[in-house]
Parts: C-alpha cells; sequence; structure tokens
C-alpha cells in the first residue's frame, strides 16, 4: 500500500525530466505533499509562494500565458475552494494549461478534521467550463494521471490523498481523459467508484460474492470527462447502479452519473457518499466508518436495494 502522493511526486519527478516547461509552485506545504522532492531536483523551477491560494493560481495562469506548464500544489480543500474564483476567472475562462494538484483529497487527511478535509472539490471543479478532473485509485494511476496531463489543452484537477491505498495498477497503465476501468464483471448490480473508494468497492464486491450476490466495479478515474460509454455498458447488463465517492453526494461522482443516466440510460442509483455534513477529526478509517464510506457499507445498500 502506498500514498496516492506518492504517486503524484513521482509524476512530476519524471515531468520535469520530460518537459522543462514544467514548473512547480506550492503554497507552503511541500513537506507534507511531498513536493520537495521536487525543489530538491528542480530548484530553478520550483517557487514556494506561501500561504497565498489565490496568489498561487494568478502566478500560474501568468506562467501559463508565457508557455510554461505549472503545477500548483497545496491542500485541496484550499487549492479549489479558496482560489476557485481565481481558477474560474483567470484559468478556466482562458483554458490556460495550469494543472491543479488537489492534495489530501476526502477524508484522507484525517486528524486533520472537517476545516481540512475537501469534501466539495470535485464539484466545484467539474462544474468549470474547460476543466478535466481526474481522481486517481492508487499511487501508479495518480503517477499516470499527472504524465497524461501533460497531452491535456487547458485546465486540469488531479484529486489525490495522504493516507495509504492498496495498489491496483501496474506503472505502465496509462490514465485517458473520458475513459474509466472496468475491474470487475457481476450480473447483479454495478458499483462506479472513484478514488480510494475504488479499493473498498472490490472489497465489497468480494462480500457480496460470498452471498451469491455478483456485481460489477468500475474506476472512473476521470470524472470530467466523463466515460458515457462506460456507463451505457453498465447499464445495459444491470438495473442497479451504486456509486461510491470520499466526497458529498451532491454535485461529485453521484451527481455526474446521475445526470447521465436521467437523459440517456434510466436507471435505478444509490449513492455511497458523505450526505451533506462535514467531516470529523480521527484516523483516515475512523472518519471514513463514521461517513459510511466501508466496504460494509456499500454492500449492505447493494443487498437492501436489490431486495427492494
Amino acid at each position: 500500500m502506498r500514498a496516492t502522493r506518492e504517486g503524484y511526486v513521482e509524476g512530476l519527478l519524471e515531468a520535469g525530466e520530460k518537459d522543462e516547461r514544467v514548473i512547480v509552485v506550492d503554497g507552503d506545504v511541500s513537506r507534507s505533499t511531498g513536493t520537495i522532492a521536487f525543489r530538491d531536483k528542480f530548484p530553478n523551477r520550483f517557487f514556494n509562494l506561501g500561504i497565498a491560494e489565490q496568489n498561487m493560481a494568478e502566478y500560474c495562469a501568468g506562467l501559463a500565458l508565457t508557455d510554461f506548464i505549472p503545477f500548483y500544489s497545496t491542500y485541496a480543500v484550499f487549492a479549489a475552494g479558496r482560489a476557485w474564483d481565481q481558477i474560474r476567472t483567470s484559468i478556466c475562462n482562458m483554458n490556460l494549461n495550469v494543472r491543479i494538484g488537489g492534495a489530501h483529497g476526502g477524508t484522507s487527511v484525517g486528524p486533520d478534521g472537517a476545516t481540512h478535509q475537501a469534501l466539495e472539490d470535485i464539484a466545484i471543479t467539474r462544474v468549470l467550463p474547460n476543466m478535466t478532473v481526474l481522481v486517481p485509485a492508487d499511487s501508479n494511476q495518480t503517477r499516470q494521471a499527472v504524465l497524461s496531463s501533460l497531452e491535456i489543452d487547458g485546465p486540469v484537477y488531479i484529486r489525490y490523498g495522504r493516507n495509504p491505498v492498496p495498489e491496483l495498477y501496474r506503472r505502465d497503465e496509462s490514465v485517458v481523459p473520458g475513459r474509466g476501468r472496468l475491474l470487475r464483471e457481476g450480473k447483479h448490480a454495478s458499483i462506479i467508484a472513484v478514488g480510494a473508494m475504488v479499493a473498498i468497492a472490490l472489497e465489497a464486491a468480494v462480500m457480496l460474492s460470498k452471498k451469491g450476490i455478483e456485481v460489477s466495479v468500475a474506476d472512473m478515474v476521470s470524472i470530467k470527462p466523463l466515460d458515457t460509454r462506460l456507463i451505457k455498458q453498465l447499464t445495459d447488463t444491470s438495473e442497479l447502479i451504486v456509486t461510491a465517492e470520499d466526497h458529498q453526494i451532491t454535485g461529485g461522482l453521484f451527481g455526474a452519473v446521475s445526470e447521465y443516466m436521467s437523459e440517456k440510460c434510466p436507471r435505478r442509483i444509490i449513492p455511497v457518499g458523505v450526505n451533506d455534513r462535514f467531516g470529523c477529526s480521527g484516523t483516515p478509517e475512523e472518519v471514513m466508518a463514521h461517513c459510511g464510506l466501508t466496504a460494509e457499507a456499500i454492500a449492505g445498500k447493494v443487498r437492501t436495494a436489490l431486495n427492494n
């Protein structure tokens, strides 16, 4: 098990080797996010602007206008939340090649508490025109998300976590915007998960299999653009869709999938996520359990829905 932030840093180092236009901008948290490794390797392409996220966004917009490829990295709750107006007006409105590293997303910050747990960042970034939103499930996929972002025209938001998660992918498995991954096939229901919830969804699938219920599990790493072909494939074979995310139910993965399904392929859809509340302090595992983000919760919702 490794934290997805480790993959983010690995991707940054490789991106820096690959393209000398890559710049990393930090919000005085480089030891926490791991981007200090980029500073050590490329000291002339690393800038710490202090705890000034709005300034970071504007600074990166300026860098992008001069043909650099800036990555600005800080806690997701501040990267996306505190600088939303600057991201909207200066980055997305001009479709600039700025990459935003939303570190410690969701409940992964655990003891830091509700103020530092980004549970709304997917919603507020995916609603912005021109923005690509990637939420990788493990460290290898995070590394690939960083590298693939070099080929994307326009702004990219990459959300990653702090606590270790199981490694699900090989290092060479690419991340393609608009493409998810089908990890398991079943006939009774389908679980579409994202980020840290992908491994938990696979765990729930094993639990359900022991009860004679076979479910598909898909990783929707690309929330925007959404992999609508994968959703259509799942709805063609399943009467029940369950989404699982370490994020508010409103506006995140559930919102994105529901919006598409309501128009193109109506099916029953049930969310597993944070239900209109803030987080709390505790270990990441304790906070996830408190918010109902567990394999048992997913399996329970599937069983209840199928029984009904």
